[in-house]
């Protein structure tokens, strides 16, 4: 895995086919051998940490997540939002596609971004949560889904891996529509820690199931938890994670170690 990167890089946790790096994003994308991932999953900062409420497990507490959900203008998180993307697209392969998930607070930006960036927006996902918290402020409606991109090269000689048949038969032999209903992520999928914005494993398995084929590179530039590693990891993919916190690299690490043993 090592010779997927370029300069110096040491990996936090590396094995023959999953490597976890703790760095800048931006960094390290560079970094990346150009063209040599087939699929990327980002799920990246939705910058909704602005005093509000939310409920957890019957209480009220802050939506504020931590600094790097935070951001000063519509300006300032374009460009993020660009710039992560156009980083993305050189690591990409010519037939790769790329996944991002996000709420009403990011997704018409990265949507955006996606095309001025030389990508073609293939579908529009929603995602619906069963068990959403309640709208403790009664003031709109209860936001109950999450968006998620799914995107390829927007070059005539790109042709995109969808494995149609693999989702038909996962949807009882009819055609899968772009709206997937779910509950949120289990208890029994944080025993190794809690992320904020943790995605059920259900979610990530059908991404890469859908666009990947088994031995192929995964790459998620702002990992987390790394259920998109776990993912990877029971399909038989390989995966590259990477995240400038070390707890959750950390906790990264925890998961797929437990994978192992499982």
């Amino acid at each position: 895995m090592i010779e997927l990167l370029r300069g110096r890089v040491s990996p936090f946790y590396s094995t023959e086919s999953e490597m976890l790096i703790l760095g800048d994003t931006f960094s390290i994308l560079k970094k990346i051998k150009p063209e040599s991932v087939d699929m990327i999953f980002a799920d990246p900062p939705y910058f909704l940490s602005n005093g509000g409420i939310t409920c957890h497990s019957g209480r009220m507490v802050s939506v504020d997540k931590a600094s790097w959900d935070k951001v000063s203008s519509d300006e300032e998180k374009h460009k993020f939002n660009q710039k992560w993307i156009r980083l993305c697209k050189k690591a990409l392969a010519p037939n790769g596609s790329i996944w991002i998930s996000g709420t009403l607070h990011n997704i018409y930006s990265i949507g955006f971004a996606l095309e001025q960036e030389g990508f073609k927006i293939i579908n529009n996902i929603t995602w619906q949560k069963t068990n959403p918290p309640p709208n403790l402020a009664c003031r709109c409606f209860t936001h109950s889904t999450e968006t998620i991109l799914w995107a390829q090269k927007n070059d005539k000689k790109s042709k995109h891996l969808f494995n149609y048949n693999t989702m038909k038969a996962e949807n009882g032999g009819k055609q899968m529509k772009d709206v997937w209903s779910g509950p949120l992520t289990p208890a029994k999928e944080k025993t190794e820690g809690k992320h904020p914005t943790q995605k059920p494993t259900y979610i990530l398995q059908r991404i890469i199931e859908a666009s990947t084929n088994e031995g192929d590179l995964v790459l998620d530039p702002f990992c987390g938890s790394s259920t998109t590693g776990v993912a990877a990891k029971r399909l038989g993919r390989r995966y590259i994670g990477i995240d400038n916190f070390e707890e959750y690299i950390e906790l990264s690490k925890r998961r797929l170690q437990r994978e192992e043993k499982i």
